[in-house]
């Protein structure tokens, strides 16, 4: 194995406001990171799950079932569309996601200036993959329709974030989770192949496709994901084989650079599972 050269934190950090993630995370890890994120605050804390009360605000969009399922300050019902309404007329409201980044950036950019983050760090923002959203919420013989609109929601909110914060001081990380609950065949996660008729181009595809949304002078990044539900994968992989070809797919289909590739590796492992050659 190569000597470890840093650390990498994938977004989500257990604190409750973006100040006390960017300042710990510097003065605890602050030599060993490239970038830090804004630790996944306020309605991020539990990833996707706040974009359902976000969506379901849409004209077209329906909550499923009539009684809220309530975590913390999120109603965690997913979503439809409505009957009789054409999933490509529907216009879905700002995501959250580039309102957040450009707060935190602001509180990131303060604190290097003071001198408690170091030069040169870079912020990172997590989004997850629209595929990730519309696979977790909508019923699966919508997703295929539905998938497209949602894809430009969070495309526009990139722009917004691209405009916002320089490109130098900026990378961003695609979160695949839903991806590798596909992959491994998770039950309630797959259902009708509506990614495509090859399950590992129709995924890598969209991943490269995402990759390559962001201007070459930002970094990009992908964090591969089983879950964390419990602080438990969905499913423990036996080994880094599907990872790894993940990997090594999106890097093909890509046509920028890809500046880092996040594999999570259970817990109670300490052996060598596997490496890409990206």
């Amino acid at each position: 194995m190569t000597q470890p050269q840093g650390a990498h934190l994938v977004g989500s950090v257990n604190f409750d406001d973006a100040e006390t993630t960017i300042r710990t995370a510097a003065e605890v890890l602050g030599r060993h990171l490239k970038r830090i994120p804004d630790g996944e605050v306020g309605p991020r804390f539990h990833w996707i799950m706040f974009q359902p009360d976000i969506l379901g605000q849409a004209d077209g969009i329906e909550r499923v079932g009539d009684t809220p399922i309530p975590l913390r300050m999120l109603d965690a019902r997913p979503l439809r569309v409505a009957d009789d309404v054409d999933p490509a007329s529907i216009a879905f409201p700002p995501l959250g996601y580039a309102d957040a980044a450009t707060s935190s950036y602001a509180i990131f950019r303060r604190l290097r200036d003071e001198g408690a983050v170091p030069a040169g760090t870079r912020f990172q923002v997590s989004l997850p993959t629209p595929l990730a959203v519309v696979g977790a919420f909508f019923p699966v013989e919508q997703r295929a329709a539905i998938e497209p609109v949602y894809r430009a929601a969070m495309y526009r909110e990139l722009d917004e974030i691209l405009e916002a914060i320089p490109h130098n001081d900026l990378a961003i990380q695609w979160d695949n989770a839903v991806e590798f609950g596909i992959i491994e065949r998770v039950q309630g996660i797959g259902g009708d192949p509506w990614w495509g008729d090859d399950v590992w181009a129709g995924l890598t595809s969209r991943s490269a496709e995402q990759a390559d949304r962001v201007p070459a002078d930002v970094e990009v990044g992908f964090h591969l994901c089983y879950g964390d539900v419990a602080e438990k994968h969905f499913v423990e992989p036996v080994d880094a084989g599907n990872l790894v070809r993940f990997a090594n797919l999106l890097a093909e289909a890509s046509t920028r650079r890809i500046d880092w590739i996040h594999l999570p590796v259970p817990i109670e492992r300490d052996d060598e599972i596997g490496r890409a050659h990206v």
